[in-house]
């Protein structure tokens, strides 16, 4: 078989030059396209890996600051609660110690109130005694009642101790001074006369007794020498009828009490 060399040539040229048509044509911009395609796929790659650990970055940094937020909370929560706490604590001490400061107050003005009424009813009581004692005398024995204290008076002043009567005549002597005898009531001069008389007799002494009216004495007579003194008066009787009025008030105060605590509580629901 014989070859033809000139069309083997001219094939082989038209291969070469078509092979540089489509490397020059064809094949180096499809090679560049796919490098071009290549980077910008890699590229992408690259930016999607550096977002995502932004991401994660960004996501951790959001739940470290989320924990550091919660725990803020307890924080102010605890300390809230605490706060609280300690408030209501200092708010119930107060109301305790307004409560106590009321309490002694209200007894306080209660005792007061009934000293006030004790006292009021004493007073009552010894101007109705002594008025309706007054007024007895007067209509059965014809003698007033200032008359009586006097001479009860003088027979307490008779009835004194040798020692207290040597003493208050040595310091009336000692010092001079006259003795005085004060009274509730006015004296009359037939009362004053008694009295200088059983004083003189008394103590020995020869002196100008001076005579004083005293409101603060409870329905009696004081002999006074330089400090010391000799009384009689009903203050001792009115103490006794003091107490036992207390005593009466006492008793049905802790009666009513009692009768109180055995009342069923009342059902408040």
């Amino acid at each position: 078989m014989l070859i033809d060399w000139f069309t083997m040539i001219a094939q082989l040229v038209n291969f070469l030059i078509l092979a540089w048509l489509l490397k020059r044509f064809l094949y180096r911009p499809i090679v560049t396209a796919l490098d071009a395609r290549e980077k910008k796929i890699a590229y992408e790659l690259h930016h999607a890996t550096v977002v995502e650990n932004e991401a994660k970055q960004s996501m951790s940094e959001w739940k470290q600051k989320n924990d550091e937020l919660e725990k803020q909370r307890m924080l102010i929560m605890q300390q809230a609660a605490k706060e609280a706490e300690d408030k209501r604590g200092e708010l119930l001490l107060d109301a305790r110690k307004e409560y106590e400061t009321l309490r002694v107050r209200l007894e306080e003005s209660l005792h007061n109130e009934q000293k006030n009424l004790q006292q009021e009813i004493i007073g009552r009581i010894n101007t109705e005694v002594f008025s309706i004692a007054k007024k007895v005398l007067e209509e059965l024995a014809d003698v007033t009642l200032e008359d009586c204290m006097v001479k009860v008076f003088c027979e307490r002043l008779r009835k004194t101790e040798t020692a207290d009567i040597l003493e208050m005549r040595g310091l009336v002597r000692q010092s001079g001074h006259p003795p005085i005898i004060r009274s509730v009531f006015r004296l009359t001069p037939e009362q004053c006369d008694r009295l200088n008389k059983t004083v003189t007799d008394v103590f020995s002494i020869d002196a100008n007794i001076s005579f004083e009216t005293d409101a603060e004495l409870i329905s009696g007579l004081e002999l006074s020498m330089n400090g010391h003194s000799i009384s009689w008066n009903i203050k001792a009787y009115l103490d006794a009828l003091q107490l036992t009025a207390e005593a009466a008030l006492e008793m049905d105060k802790k009666e009513t009490g009692n009768v109180h605590d055995k009342q069923p509580p009342q059902n408040l629901s």
